[in-house]
């Protein structure tokens, strides 16, 4: 079925699964349901990062450790991360997620205190490493673990371009941050990134689906993998390739596509 697909007969298929999950009636079961649980641009950017670091393995977890680390944050996270407190520390010290734990969460803290002391947003926190994503990506990393203190074992909690990971978390935050449409699902916060920069976020859902549809050839999941996955996908919408993440995750997570 695959192969008889043309261009033009996958372009319109695929928009057709856009449209069908990027929705309003997408977001409650999904972990970018957690962001969309405050209003104010920093709590969003916070939110948002927490919930798309956490997201590996089942989604319903991934919303529960999300949503308990904002009530651990009092559901204010920017004013939380401004001025933790002692008490607010201690708090943290019994938070766990898989292998993400109270020293990662500490840190995390700790930077993003760093970073919103001097910075409105944490958009300049990619921004001013390069024009291109991956060069954000890289920077980012690198900016993430300057504080001197920064513990070894929580460099594996943000990926790099760097060490060939396809950085499929970091990807799906910026798209949440970035995508611009009148749906609901991505808030479009940051306009110093044009969504047709944006990398699409490779799980191997998304890449069986892929696969399958021919659009990736590349057996190992890394960066030149997301970056050859995206490449077609602007063949398909050249302003805005990464909507179609919509369409690979719906079509291999919840209708289980083989």
């Amino acid at each position: 079925m695959e192969k008889a697909f043309s261009q033009e007969k996958l372009r319109e298929f695929f928009n057709r699964k856009v449209e069908q999950y990027n929705q309003p009636s997408f977001i409650k079961d999904d972990p970018v349901c957690v962001p969309h649980l405050f209003t104010r641009k920093q709590d969003i950017e916070i939110a948002a990062f927490f919930a798309a670091i956490f997201a590996w393995g089942n989604r319903t977890i991934i919303i529960k450790k999300s949503k308990e680390l904002m009530l651990l944050m009092d559901n204010s996270p920017y004013e939380f991360c401004l001025n933790p407190g002692i008490d607010g520390l201690k708090r943290l010290t019994a938070f766990k997620h898989r292998t993400f734990n109270a020293t990662d969460l500490l840190y995390f803290v700790e930077f993003l205190q760093h970073h919103y002391s001097a910075n409105d947003s944490l958009e300049s926190a990619f921004t001013r490493w390069g024009p291109d994503i991956e060069a954000m990506l890289t920077g980012f990393h690198h900016y993430f673990f300057s504080l001197e203190d920064a513990p070894p074992r929580t460099r594996k909690h943000i990926a790099t371009p760097y060490k060939g990971s396809n950085c499929k978390r970091l990807n799906m935050f910026l798209r949440w941050m970035v995508r611009q449409d009148n749906n609901g699902v991505d808030f479009g916060l940051w306009r110093n990134i044009s969504p047709a920069k944006l990398i699409c976020p490779v799980d191997l859902h998304v890449a069986r689906v892929a696969k399958r549809f021919q659009l990736l050839q590349r057996t190992v999941m890394d960066w030149r993998a997301a970056l050859e996955l995206t490449e077609y996908l602007r063949t398909l919408d050249a302003n805005d390739p990464v909507k179609y993440d919509f369409a690979l995750f719906g079509l291999g997570v919840i209708e289980k596509y083989q």
